[in-house]
């Protein structure tokens, strides 16, 4: 069964960090943020941890919206 979008969104909602196998990184993953009393944020927001092992925004591309290699981040 191929794991697109939808599947990797309910994914993070459920407190789980996703990857998608095609991407070219090693680590990197996605995680769901739900901003705290202390934080600037006022609505949750998805962020990446990359490569280099750097913690970063993130922003859906055209490739990741219509992949089906998504899968749980280990």
């Amino acid at each position: 069964m191929a794991n697109d979008i939808g599947w990797a969104v309910n994914e993070l909602r459920a407190d789980q960090r996703v990857a998608r196998r095609g991407w070219n990184g090693k680590g990197m993953w996605l995680e769901l943020q739900t901003p705290g009393a202390n934080s600037k944020m006022t609505q949750p927001y998805v962020y990446m941890k990359t490569a280099d092992n750097q913690l970063i925004p993130w922003l859906c591309s055209q490739a990741d919206l219509l992949a089906v290699d998504w899968e749980i981040a280990t």
